[in-house]
């Protein structure tokens, strides 16, 4: 026994004089200020238009979430076979329309013949956008119906893929041309995606975290190291939970915001949870019930 403490308190002591220099060398860099994050806090984002309330990803659920007064919508983006940018996040168009097969098998033109509110069913269970006109939109659409509304952008394409190879450059040059800089957020699951984007944007688009560095950040948080943390990203969008491990403390939301990381969490459709996130600090909500964020945002 008195072996195993002694090991204990020597490995005790090495951890806190590692902690203790690196902490003396080490300071905190926080993110440069980016105009998309200017303006009133906290933001809702409609997930794909607002999922629970209209179909996913078409004009009706974003002009829907657009009239309760959203800051912005929370999107997925997939590349045609005429190398169009589409608002879509499946890599199947089976689950969404009446069509089967790969986006990216498919022209814009050809996407466009199918029903995107085929399979939708409303809170009610009924089929109300059946044969009602939705169409898959193209994202130069969707930038072009919402002038004033900011994009949260997430990059569906995996890198190795002919798709994934040229979305980050078509998608810069699309936000370049359409003068939405100030306007959008782009992230992806793919650290590699980010990274390949950043190259194009060069600062001045607003960059979210990948899977990795969010990973990374969570846990120098969690190990007391948080202080040798250099964010490579402006934001953060991440669920209340991965797999059982909690992501939703205050701390954790306290510790970002030291470093000008903005965080958003996905996908909270409950009233009791936004309220808590709101009240630790959460810059944002991205929500399937757009509904429900902005009547309780009124009600503050």
């Amino acid at each position: 026994m008195g072996k195993k403490l002694t090991i204990g308190l020597a490995l005790a002591a090495s951890g806190a004089a590692l902690w203790a220099g690196t902490k003396a060398v080490s300071k905190p860099v926080k993110r440069p200020a980016k105009p998309f994050f200017e303006g009133e806090k906290p933001r809702v984002f409609a997930h794909r238009g607002g999922s629970d309330l209209a179909p996913e990803s078409s004009l009706a659920a974003f002009q829907a979430a657009a009239d309760l007064g959203v800051h912005g919508f929370e999107i997925d983006i997939r590349m045609t076979k005429d190398e169009e940018l589409i608002v879509f996040h499946d890599q199947f168009i089976d689950r969404t329309t009446n069509g089967a097969g790969r986006v990216a098998d498919y022209t814009l033109e050809e996407l466009k013949e199918f029903d995107l509110g085929y399979h939708f069913r409303d809170l009610s269970g009924s089929q109300s956008f059946r044969d009602k006109g939705e169409k898959i939109l193209s994202l130069k659409e969707l930038f072009e119906a919402f002038p004033n509304h900011l994009f949260n952008i997430d990059m569906k394409e995996d890198p190795d893929t002919y798709e994934g190879s040229l979305m980050p450059s078509k998608l810069w040059r699309l936000i370049e041309k359409s003068g939405v800089e100030d306007r959008v957020l782009v992230t992806s699951f793919y650290d590699e995606q980010i990274d390949r984007f950043s190259l194009y944007a060069q600062e001045r688009v607003a960059i979210g975290a990948g899977e990795n560095e969010a990973r990374k950040a969570f846990s120098l948080y969690k190990s007391g190291f948080g202080h040798l943390y250099h964010p490579r990203a402006d934001a953060l969008q991440i669920p209340v939970k991965y797999g059982v491990v909690p992501l939703d403390s205050q701390g954790f939301i306290e510790f970002l915001t030291s470093l000008n990381i903005h965080i958003d969490y996905w996908t909270v459709n409950d009233v009791e949870t936004m309220d808590r996130l709101i009240r630790y600090g959460a810059d944002g909500i991205i929500t399937d019930r757009p509904d429900i964020a902005m009547q309780l945002l009124s009600n503050d």
